[in-house]
């Protein structure tokens, strides 16, 4: 049993690795950014690439455990989602109380960057999202919602442009909101499912 399971571990390690390194090194600029300009989007989606290097080391730790084990990891991990979600409602609300609309070029340019990064590992995480049970699944799920987001974001400062309106990104910033929520929702019920296999075993 160790031997089917050793090729799919292998390369599921390599993988969460790879993209928690590059989901730390881009949560740096996209952090510098969003705060230089006042960025609600960028702000929420920087916190997002912290997040997602936890969601990834954590798998890479967990990789050993029983699957007993990793269906726990995998609750925690569901709330874990949440966080970029309460981030997100902090700043959207200090935003409301002073709407200043961001830079719309360094808006633009820093979610292609993102763009880029989260479209990256997502083709990467998807390769092995058939592996690690809810762990895996967690960080498939926030690689997708990150290249939505993404667009989104970039979508948010080409509207800046045209209409130097804050709205745009505070309006993609809740949009965050909603899908890391969606995702907590469909990690923890993966993790439930784990939980009632084992149990009827």
């Amino acid at each position: 049993m160790r031997g089917e399971g050793a090729v799919p571990d292998d390369a599921l390690r390599r993988t969460v690795r790879t993209v928690a390194i590059l989901n730390l090194a881009y949560f740096g600029v996209e952090a510098v950014v969003a705060l230089a300009i006042g960025s609600v989007s960028l702000f929420a989606d920087s916190v997002d690439f912290l997040e997602d290097a936890a969601v990834n080391l954590l798998i890479l730790a967990a990789l050993g455990w029983s699957l007993r084990a990793r269906s726990t990891a995998g609750l925690a991990m569901a709330g874990i989602l949440l966080v970029p979600g309460l981030a997100t409602l902090w700043t959207a609300w200090e935003a409301f109380g002073s709407p200043v609309a961001p830079d719309p070029v360094a808006l633009t340019l820093t979610g292609a960057g993102a763009l880029l990064v989260n479209g990256t590992c997502a083709l990467m995480l998807a390769r092995v999202r058939g592996h690690g049970g809810s762990l895996s699944r967690a960080a498939f799920l926030s690689a997708r919602n990150d290249v939505l987001a993404n667009v989104a974001i970039v979508a948010a400062g080409l509207a800046t442009a045209a209409t130097l309106s804050p709205w745009p990104d505070l309006v993609v910033g809740l949009g965050i909101l909603a899908m890391n929520l969606d995702a907590a929702k469909e990690v923890y019920e993966a993790a439930m499912d784990e939980r009632r296999t084992l149990d009827d075993d």
